[in-house]
Protein backbone atom coordinates (compact mmCIF):
# COMPACT_ATOMS: atom_id res chain seq x y z
CA UNK A 1 0.00 0.00 0.00
CA UNK A 2 1.23 3.50 -1.94
CA UNK A 3 2.36 5.84 1.83
CA UNK A 4 1.82 3.40 4.67
CA UNK A 5 4.59 3.60 6.27
CA UNK A 6 4.12 7.09 7.94
CA UNK A 7 0.25 7.55 8.00
CA UNK A 8 -2.03 7.99 10.04
CA UNK A 9 -4.38 4.84 11.12
CA UNK A 10 -7.04 5.19 8.98
CA UNK A 11 -8.90 2.93 6.73
CA UNK A 12 -6.61 3.23 3.43
CA UNK A 13 -9.23 4.06 0.35
CA UNK A 14 -9.48 2.38 -2.80
CA UNK A 15 -8.12 4.29 -5.46
CA UNK A 16 -7.78 2.55 -9.51
CA UNK A 17 -5.12 3.35 -12.31
CA UNK A 18 -5.91 2.34 -16.02
CA UNK A 19 -3.14 2.39 -18.10
CA UNK A 20 -1.45 0.68 -20.54
CA UNK A 21 2.21 -0.40 -21.05
CA UNK A 22 4.76 2.60 -22.30
CA UNK A 23 2.15 5.56 -21.59
CA UNK A 24 4.79 8.26 -20.55
CA UNK A 25 1.38 10.08 -19.08
CA UNK A 26 0.63 7.25 -16.98
CA UNK A 27 4.26 7.29 -15.19
CA UNK A 28 4.39 10.64 -14.41
CA UNK A 29 0.26 9.99 -12.40
CA UNK A 30 2.08 7.31 -11.21
CA UNK A 31 5.10 9.70 -10.06
CA UNK A 32 2.19 11.66 -8.48
CA UNK A 33 0.61 9.18 -6.82
CA UNK A 34 3.95 8.34 -5.08
CA UNK A 35 4.40 11.56 -3.40
CA UNK A 36 0.63 12.31 -2.39
CA UNK A 37 0.27 9.04 -0.39
CA UNK A 38 3.16 10.29 1.76
CA UNK A 39 0.67 12.16 3.23
CA UNK A 40 -2.54 10.30 2.62
CA UNK A 41 -2.46 6.17 2.59
CA UNK A 42 -4.38 4.02 -0.24
CA UNK A 43 -4.64 1.16 -1.99
CA UNK A 44 -3.57 1.15 -5.24
CA UNK A 45 -4.84 -0.89 -7.97
CA UNK A 46 -3.07 -0.27 -11.56
CA UNK A 47 -5.20 -2.16 -14.60
CA UNK A 48 -3.36 -2.23 -18.39
CA UNK A 49 -6.23 -1.75 -20.17
CA UNK A 50 -4.27 -3.32 -23.39
CA UNK A 51 -5.01 -6.72 -21.80
CA UNK A 52 -9.08 -6.43 -22.07
CA UNK A 53 -10.84 -5.32 -24.92
CA UNK A 54 -13.94 -3.77 -23.27
CA UNK A 55 -11.68 -1.45 -20.76
CA UNK A 56 -9.85 -0.58 -23.79
CA UNK A 57 -12.99 0.76 -25.85
CA UNK A 58 -14.11 2.15 -22.52
CA UNK A 59 -11.16 3.86 -21.10
CA UNK A 60 -8.14 3.71 -24.10
CA UNK A 61 -8.47 7.23 -25.18
CA UNK A 62 -8.14 8.75 -22.15
CA UNK A 63 -5.32 7.08 -20.64
CA UNK A 64 -4.10 7.06 -17.75
CA UNK A 65 -8.01 7.35 -16.08
CA UNK A 66 -7.61 7.51 -11.88
CA UNK A 67 -10.58 6.05 -10.32
CA UNK A 68 -10.88 6.85 -6.14
CA UNK A 69 -13.77 4.87 -4.74
CA UNK A 70 -15.37 3.79 -7.92
CA UNK A 71 -15.64 7.89 -9.31
CA UNK A 72 -13.66 8.75 -12.18
CA UNK A 73 -11.62 11.37 -10.79
CA UNK A 74 -8.77 12.48 -13.38
CA UNK A 75 -7.52 11.32 -16.94
CA UNK A 76 -4.89 12.63 -18.71
CA UNK A 77 -3.15 14.11 -15.64
CA UNK A 78 -3.80 15.32 -12.41
CA UNK A 79 -1.43 17.77 -10.45
CA UNK A 80 -0.45 16.72 -7.02
CA UNK A 81 -2.82 19.80 -5.13
CA UNK A 82 -5.71 18.74 -6.61
CA UNK A 83 -5.16 15.27 -5.92
CA UNK A 84 -4.92 16.14 -2.23
CA UNK A 85 -7.67 18.00 -2.11
CA UNK A 86 -9.64 15.06 -3.88
CA UNK A 87 -8.18 12.61 -0.82
CA UNK A 88 -8.59 15.09 1.85
CA UNK A 89 -12.36 14.66 1.33
CA UNK A 90 -12.17 10.85 2.51
CA UNK A 91 -10.29 11.95 5.70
Amino acid sequence: MFGQQNAPRVPAINLTLYSRPDCHLCEKMKVTLERVARRYPFKLTEIDVSTNSELEKTYGSEIPVLIIEGRKTAHYYIREEELLQKLAEYY
